[in-house]
C-alpha cells in the first residue's frame, strides 16, 4: 500500500473503497454535489485521482454510493419508526411524516447538484437492493393499521401515502426552484396539518 493510501486509512478498518464513499458522503453533507470532481474526492481522500477507478466505474457511481451512506447516516441520527398496533394512528403517522420530512432535508445537499445528473440518480435508486425504503414502510404501516380495524375497511391507504410523499417532496422542490426556506417545513404545525388531513379528510361531515 501507498503511503497515500495508508495514511487516508489510519483513521479506521474500513477498506479504501469504503473510506471513498465515506469522503464523498461527507462531501455532499458539507457543500452539495455542485462541482464536486473526482480530482476534490481523492484530495479529500488523500489519494491519488485513478484510484478511484480502481473502485467504481465512474464517479457517478461513487456518487449513488455516497448518496446511500448520506441517507443511512440521516436515518442513524432519527428514532425508529412505529409499528402497527402501538400508540394511536394519529401519533404513529406524525413520526412518520417527521422522518420523511427530515430525511428529505438532509438530502437537499445531494439533490440541489444533482438535477442534470439523472443517472447518479437512477443509480442510486438501483443501490437499494429490494429492501424497503421510507415510503414503503409508509405504505405497509398504513395497510397493516387497516388490516387491524384501526383505519376504515375501504381506507385508500395508497393514496394517503401519495399525499403524505409528495408533501415531503414539495418540501425539497420549494428549495430548489424558489429559494425557500426547508425549516418552516418540517414544523410542528406542518406536520399536525398535514396528518389531520390525512386522516380526517377536507369536506364537511
Amino acid at each position: 500500500m501507498s503511503p497515500r493510501k495508508a495514511a487516508a486509512l489510519r483513521a479506521g478498518d474500513r477498506t479504501l473503497r469504503e473510506h471513498l464513499i465515506a469522503t464523498a458522503e461527507q462531501m455532499i453533507s458539507e457543500r452539495g454535489t455542485a462541482g464536486l470532481t473526482v480530482r476534490a474526492i481523492a484530495r479529500a481522500a488523500g489519494v491519488a485521482d485513478g484510484v478511484l477507478y480502481n473502485h467504481f466505474a465512474d464517479k457517478e457511481e461513487l456518487l449513488a454510493h455516497a448518496m446511500r451512506a448520506r441517507v443511512a447516516a440521516v436515518e442513524r441520527t432519527l428514532p425508529p419508526l412505529p409499528a402497527p398496533g402501538e400508540a394511536t394512528v394519529k401519533a404513529n403517522l406524525r413520526v412518520y411524516v417527521e422522518h420523511g420530512l427530515i430525511l428529505h432535508n438532509g438530502m437537499l445537499p445531494a439533490l440541489t447538484g444533482l438535477l442534470a445528473h439523472p443517472e447518479v440518480l437512477a443509480r442510486f435508486s438501483a443501490l437499494s437492493g429490494g429492501g424497503e425504503d421510507w415510503r414503503e414502510r409508509l405504505a405497509g404501516y398504513l395497510r397493516a393499521e387497516r388490516d387491524l380495524g384501526r383505519l376504515a375497511p375501504g381506507a385508500r391507504v395508497d393514496a394517503a401515502t401519495s399525499m403524505i410523499v409528495g408533501a415531503c417532496h414539495e418540501s425539497v422542490l420549494s428549495v430548489l426552484f424558489q429559494g425557500e426556506d426547508i425549516a418552516h417545513r418540517v414544523s410542528v404545525d406542518v406536520v399536525d396539518d398535514l396528518v389531520t388531513a390525512v386522516l380526517d379528510g377536507i369536506a364537511p361531515r
